[in-house]
């Protein structure tokens, strides 16, 4: 990178324009290019007056603004000036502390617009060393949505190499990690009314309704022990991690991905023992109205559904059934024609006791399960044929109940004979078979699955693209666990954990707010890609040494792309005006 100076004559007078470059070499091109990463503007090197420009600059030291006339050492200086003159060495320039500043930049006009500074301002205030508890919570938000990783990462690392510090101003101080944890001891208590604001706000900004409610668990282990965490627990483990403790998050989606409430529960708890409890204390916040609960199998069981039927007889429900429900329903359903709702999904319906059922059945499902079943009887039939060389018995029955656990549901299909106790293994009492009959069942209803509602009127067709919908909360639990980092869980203290999940809670309000952004404004982009784009604007600090001694430092945030450009007037943004200039050495005179 150099600094390069641009002349032009401008009214019959001559000027001097500057900026940064670097030398850029285009794929398949035989020479590099210049390309603009910091343009300064005119540095004065008129000699009349009336040609001059000054800037306002500031003095950390002495906490003042001074306007100041800049001149580059090679020019003598006029005799009459509107303010002090400051010449600066231009050929002594340095360029230092590369940030990231447009997705940090985007983090705080996503925060702002869902008027969370306004929130928090209220809640935290300060504390008695000066720490703005509510701009504190704001970093650690953003770093959550950029670049999730452990408080003690954003304390050494992260919050150096991003412009926070720049884009807060210079009234925020930032102190060590213990503060990072003591807010989030300040958090958890104004969670319900957090939850209150971010529905109000979503009305305004994009009329969301919730009259659809999406609900569904996930969980997130943790790393070591965690003794001191009440609600760790081992349990049943969607990260496929049984061998760490776990909490479980149960959650509350409209179908565009808006939260509307969550909660953390202990790591053995089931799906079946969640639902009342959410069911009564939505009604209690917002009232009892004609919502449409829509959940996977597992979650209600029949003795709910009969009470929520009874008990809330305004609540509707759209839920997936047990897969054997389509084999003891089959009677109902069998003489009945498919109705085309895709190119590869077919639908038929029926009534039972109030209540209407609709059997599915997906072609891409079928061709799904079908494979990954004869997978694992492949691999166990191969693991059998394996052991038939086996001379130990207690050798043979470890391996056989290794290579039974491994092919899951499969294993029902496979009978084996094993030798008697005592009996050394041989091929005469060793022995297994695949029952052909039962695998050829078995196929028969792959692809098939069952939805119950107590929305009689529904068409078959609605019914199925509603229970659809679910596809989004999954998504939303993708995104807790990938693109937020929620997993693992390193906090040791129960509160903490909670306030941990709370932040990442904060960090997804921004990303779905963005996600609508986009889809509105820039169709095409996802949250991750936008903010990727915006990660290529750095700010960066332009050193010039003045002739008396001091440095004039300049942070300014590079020119930006031409994508990125696009995406800011897709979503009509654009950034901030370039900080003012700052003097550092002694006081101003």
């Amino acid at each position: 990178m150099f600094l390069r100076v641009h002349s032009r004559i401008k009214d019959g007078k001559p000027h001097r324009y500057f900026s940064v470059v670097e030398s850029v070499r285009s794929a398949g091109a035989r020479h590099p290019y210049q390309k603009t990463l910091l343009y300064l503007g005119e540095i004065n090197a008129e000699q009349e007056a009336a040609w001059i420009k000054s800037i306002a600059a500031f003095d950390p030291q002495s906490g003042q603004t001074t306007n100041l006339c800049l001149f580059p050492d090679d020019r003598p200086l006029p005799a009459e000036l509107p303010a002090p003159a400051l010449p600066i060495k231009l050929a002594d320039y340095t360029l230092s502390r590369p940030r990231q500043f447009g997705a940090c930049w985007l983090a705080g006009e996503l925060w702002r617009t869902l008027k969370l500074d306004e929130f928090w301002s209220g809640k935290l205030g300060r504390s008695r060393e000066g720490t703005d508890w509510a701009a504190l919570l704001q970093v650690s938000v953003a770093y959550r949505l950029i670049s999730p990783g452990s408080e003690w990462k954003l304390h050494r690392q992260w919050y150096d190499q991003s412009a926070m510090g720049d884009l807060l101003g210079g009234s925020f101080h930032w102190g060590g990690k213990d503060q990072l944890y003591e807010v989030l001891d300040q958090l958890l208590v104004h969670r319900d009314e957090l939850f209150t604001h971010l529905k109000a706000r979503w009305e305004d900004l994009f009329g969301v309704k919730y009259q659809v409610l999406l609900y569904d668990l996930t969980s997130t282990y943790f790393e070591g022990e965690a003794e001191l965490i009440p609600k760790a627990k081992r349990g049943y483990s969607r990260d496929h991690r049984p061998d760490c403790k776990q909490i479980v998050i149960a959650l509350i989606v409209t179908p565009e991905g808006f939260p509307l409430t969550y909660e953390t529960l202990d790591g053995n708890t089931l799906d079946k023992q969640t639902l009342p409890d959410f069911i009564a204390r939505i009604e209690a916040k917002y009232g009892s109205a004609e919502r449409v609960w829509i959940m996977d199998r597992g979650i209600p069981t029949e003795d709910q559904l009969t009470e929520i039927r009874k008990i809330h007889p305004t609540v509707k429900y759209l839920v997936g059934t047990p897969r054997a429900h389509v084999r003891t329903k089959r009677e109902q359903w069998e003489s009945l024609p498919w109705e085309k709702v895709r190119d590869t999904v077919e639908v038929k319906r029926f009534e039972e006791n109030g209540e209407l059922y609709v059997v599915a059945k997906s072609g891409g499902r079928y061709e799904k399960e079908r494979a990954m079943r004869r997978r694992r009887l492949v691999q166990l039939l191969r693991a059998l044929r394996k052991m038939r060389t086996e001379t130990d018995r207690d050798r043979l029955l470890q391996r056989v109940g290794v290579a039974r656990s491994k092919a899951g549901r499969a294993k029902s299909l496979v009978s084996v004979e094993l030798p008697p106790e005592g009996q050394k293994p041989e091929r005469a009492n060793f022995r297994f078979k695949l029952d052909k009959k039962k695998l050829k069942e078995m196929e028969l209803y792959d692809g098939h699955y069952l939805l119950r509602s107590n929305l009689i009127a529904g068409e078959p067709k609605e019914t199925w693209q509603m229970y659809m919908l679910l596809v989004e909360i999954e998504a939303v639990f993708r995104n807790f666990k990938n693109d937020l980092g929620i997993r693992p869980v390193f906090h040791q203290l129960g509160p903490r954990v909670d306030a941990h999940i709370f932040v990442c809670f904060l960090a997804y309000c921004s990303h779905v707010t963005l996600k609508h952004w986009l889809r509105k404004l820039a169709p095409g982009l996802t949250p991750r890609q936008a903010l990727d784009q915006l990660a290529t604007v750095q700010m960066i600090d332009l050193e010039f040494p003045t002739t008396d001694g001091r440095q004039l430092v300049l942070s300014r945030y590079t020119q930006p792309e031409a994508a990125v450009k696009l995406l800011l007037a897709g979503i009509g943004k654009s950034f901030p005006e370039q900080p003012p200039p700052q003097i550092r050495g002694h006081k101003l005179v």
